[in-house]
């Protein structure tokens, strides 16, 4: 019979997704993951295998309570631009109020091993292909209330927003203050506007 399991794995997933997101992959070790989770070592590896899948389940965790948000809000956007000013918004307060200045978890695993990892670098790929659907379908909507220019197709402009976002969220992480993001954010918008 097998044992039940000791632990809540939402909560130790909550948990890893912290500790990778602060540390990166490679300089997270297995005695960081018992020290930080709380588990044993083996109830770590009876549960995940390895290093690799539980990092590969707290992407998975960070997409659905992370990303997610993003895409919710470009769903169900009554107002394009507003959305786009709020999504910009969300992502310098966060930069900016993170004591531990971790950027974005999904940038960073890109950045980190997207390029020696195929199927880490697929999940990524993935979140990222999911972003940009739901900022297309976003500008979309600002192309058609008149909001957004249409001198570029949506899927251009999509493209376009997912770049500075990931650009805003590396700037952040290298130290960049809040008026630098404001910046960014607002020359972005403007690009995107009608008759601009």
């Amino acid at each position: 019979m097998a044992r039940k399991k000791e632990f809540d794995e939402k909560t130790l997933l909550d948990k890893a997704v912290g500790l990778f997101w602060r540390k990166g992959y490679n300089a997270t070790s297995a005695q960081d993951l018992v020290d930080e989770l709380g588990i044993s070592r083996s109830s770590l590896y009876d549960t995940y295998t390895d290093k690799r899948n539980l990092f590969k389940e707290s992407l998975r965790q960070y997409q659905l309570c992370n990303t997610s948000v993003v895409v919710r809000m470009a769903d169900e956007s009554a107002d394009a631009r507003q959305t786009v000013q709020q999504i910009f918004q969300n992502i310098i307060k966060e930069s900016t109020e993170d004591e531990f200045n971790r950027g974005c978890f999904m940038v960073n695993t890109a950045v980190e091993l997207s390029g020696q990892d195929k199927e880490i670098g697929e999940l990524v790929s993935q979140n990222n292909k999911g972003v940009e659907d739901a900022l297309t379908r976003l500008v979309k909507k600002g192309q058609a209330d008149g909001q957004f220019s249409t001198k570029k197709t949506a899927r251009a402009f999509a493209r376009y927003l997912f770049s500075s976002i990931s650009g805003l969220r590396v700037a952040a992480r290298s130290g960049a203050d809040r008026r630098v993001l404001n910046d960014i954010a607002d020359v972005v918008l403007s690009t995107l506007l009608q008759g601009s």
